[in-house]
């Protein structure tokens, strides 16, 4: 009796959250409509980060044509791309600032998801493969930083995995070995050598991406099946066909952004905002480069674990995945107003420091020197 009703229950669960009565082009099209109201500007979000995975997918494959993942050819056949291939340089640029576009947009769209309290029910399924495409994305920008095979993408790749193997410190018996295992099988070897750079090249263009289309697909879908969320706690009661309304300003949108994302990627090279732009290749006897750092969607935890002890940031961070995927069961009586002020402390800190993080380090440095 008790497995009749649970197995009950996992079926009214699923149905409700892929209630396969409305796959119809009818239910998913047709008359589908998207709310307007203040935050309806928020439903752009995800287009946006689904036009930039599109830019990431094409010059990713143009980018194949001559990148060779060995640590003897990977850094000269970028630097062939961006000094000798004709239009190399665009297409490096323009994958290097798409990459960096996806992931603030992809930030920018979980936060005011949250804010709106779109992952309350039947909405659950559609957040919880939202986290899993952020923690996938991370991924994609942490894999793809080695690919260039230069000193500070080593010795920053060097320093990520390093903190993997720190957690058994704290893990108790036989699991304090397991985070170093981890390890090793991400690396391959036990230096970061060529078993290294072909992993994380399969991660990058194979691994990752097939995981991601796959989520995103359902993703997508699921959207499709339960429509726009209202997203604020009195609707106006006005709104509009998602076909072929929103879809054509969701393209005018698009286009406005690919045309500035093309004239930045024309204009500026995405190294001349790094401190350490491709130069020298990788040199196991070099020394590691002064103030070395990872891209800037990682500052948020980046800086705090400089300041602060390594197994308190490990317990947060595990914290926070748990309170993103568990947040339509714990913010399910939390009113809108509430999320939104949870959200906007969120953004200031991720925000601020990624902007002031370096300033915040210093000053801290210097009162304790």
């Amino acid at each position: 009796m008790v497995k009749s009703n649970f197995f009950k229950q996992c079926l009214e669960f699923v149905s409700e959250r892929i209630p396969v009565e409305k796959i119809s082009y009818e239910a998913m099209v047709q008359k589908k409509s998207v709310p307007h109201h203040k935050m309806s500007w928020a439903y752009y979000l995800g287009g946006l980060t689904l036009l930039f995975l599109s830019i990431q997918f094409i010059t990713g494959i143009l980018l194949l044509f001559y990148y060779q993942a060995t640590v003897s050819d990977a850094h000269s056949s970028v630097e062939h791309i961006t000094q000798y291939v004709g239009g190399g340089d665009l297409i490096r640029n323009l994958h290097a600032w798409s990459s960096s576009l996806m992931i603030l947009c992809l930030i920018l769209h979980m936060m005011t998801t949250f804010a709106m309290k779109a992952f309350q029910r039947p909405r659950e399924l559609t957040w919880i493969t939202g986290v899993v495409l952020l923690l996938l994305t991370f991924a994609l920008g942490f894999s793809g930083y080695l690919l260039p095979w230069h000193q500070i993408g080593v010795n920053a790749t060097k320093v990520g995995l390093q903190s993997i193997e720190l957690i058994g410190a704290y893990l108790p018996g036989e699991l304090a070995l397991l985070p170093t295992k981890i390890k090793e099988i991400i690396q391959g070897d036990s230096m970061v050598e060529q078993a290294t750079l072909s992993r994380f090249f399969a991660l990058h263009v194979v691994v990752c991406p097939i995981l991601l289309l796959g989520i995103l697909g359902f993703h997508l879908f699921s959207i499709q099946l339960h429509g726009m969320s209202e997203g604020v706690d009195h609707p106006t009661g006005k709104s509009e066909k998602f076909f072929p309304t929103f879809i054509l300003k969701d393209l005018r949108v698009w286009s406005v952004v690919f045309c500035a994302a093309f004239i930045t990627a024309l204009c500026i090279p995405f190294d001349s905002f790094s401190p350490f732009p491709l130069l020298a290749p990788y040199d196991a006897l070099g020394s590691t480069p002064p103030g070395i750092k990872p891209e800037w969607y990682f500052f948020f935890i980046y800086y705090p674990l400089e300041l602060l002890p390594f197994w308190l940031i490990a317990l947060l961070q595990n914290l926070l995945l748990a309170i993103l995927f568990l947040a339509p069961w714990i913010f399910k009586n939390t009113s809108r107003k509430a999320l939104f002020l949870i959200t906007l402390v969120a953004a200031i800190y991720f925000f601020g420091i990624t902007i002031f993080g370096q300033d915040l380090y210093n000053l801290i440095m210097g009162v304790h020197s």
